[in-house]
């Protein structure tokens, strides 16, 4: 089992999802523009007894994923998942023009990454890709200010993406699913959530708690294996279980259990 996971080469998600993909037997391509970074997660894998490498990409670029998964399956071996992990959360410039940074990172290179990696994996049997999306995608306004505008777009488009993709690959064995976690114990957000009070969170609409990067891993990991699971939605906000969102609802209502 091949796996790439776009942005793992930093200290959160990523790394934990290819760390717990290698665990489950996978080989990883760690992917990300910072190659200190993902070279210290192909070292933190082999350590573990795992085995990865690392191949410079940036998603923005259409040529530059391509040539990743082009090269993972000419040279580690045929691609079996696809976790579209890389993110750019914040503006770059004011207004919508500092939107587009997030769309391209966070979305049209999922889209590009997903669209090579149906490619490959229709010619060896199949696979699964992995969606990152948010909480941020789903909520209708917020009541508290907060949030990145292109953020939260690149996220819900990836919710569409997945349900509208799902049917159109099963037939090469091919399964889409997606996650929306809530907040998550990184670096910058653990920072601001430890710097409010209880009280300051509750008003804020911030969680009591936050998610581990461990726990996004295993959800993660669970998705991409889980014959059982294609065109999913996991909504995990920070303070609650994860739920499985059931195939066809008309607005976040219905849900089934999701274990990890």
């Amino acid at each position: 089992m091949v796996a790439i996971v776009t942005g793992s080469g930093g200290g959160g998600c990523g790394r934990a999802i290819a760390q717990r993909l290698a665990r489950d037997g996978a080989v990883i391509v760690v992917s990300d523009l910072d190659e200190a970074g993902g070279a210290e997660t192909v070292r933190l894998v082999e350590r573990a007894g795992g085995r990865a490498t690392f191949c410079r990409a940036d998603v923005r670029d259409d040529t530059q994923v391509q040539h990743l998964v082009q090269w993972t399956t000419r040279t580690i071996g045929p691609l079996s998942v696809l976790i579209n992990n890389a993110s750019a959360p914040h503006p770059t410039e004011d207004g919508i023009a500092g939107w587009m940074n997030s769309i391209a990172t966070d979305f049209l290179g999922a889209l590009s990454a997903t669209r090579y990696a149906i490619d490959a994996m229709r010619g060896t049997g199949g696979g699964s890709i992995v969606n990152i999306s948010s909480i941020s995608s789903i909520w209708h306004g917020r009541t508290t200010d907060g949030g990145f505008p292109g953020y939260d777009i690149a996220k819900a488009a990836l919710l569409r993406m997945t349900t509208a993709l799902a049917p159109m690959v099963m037939n090469d064995n091919i399964r889409v699913n997606v996650l929306a976690p809530g907040w998550i114990a990184t670096d910058e957000p653990r920072q601001d959530w430890e710097s409010l009070t209880p009280a300051e969170r509750a008003s804020r609409g911030v969680p009591a708690t936050l998610l581990t990067t461990d726990q996004i891993a295993g959800g993660v990991s669970r998705l991409a294996l889980d014959p059982a699971l294609n065109g999913r939605l996991v909504i995990w906000w920070s303070d609650d279980k994860p739920r499985l969102v059931r195939w066809g609802d008309r607005g976040y209502r219905e849900f089934d259990e999701f274990s990890i």
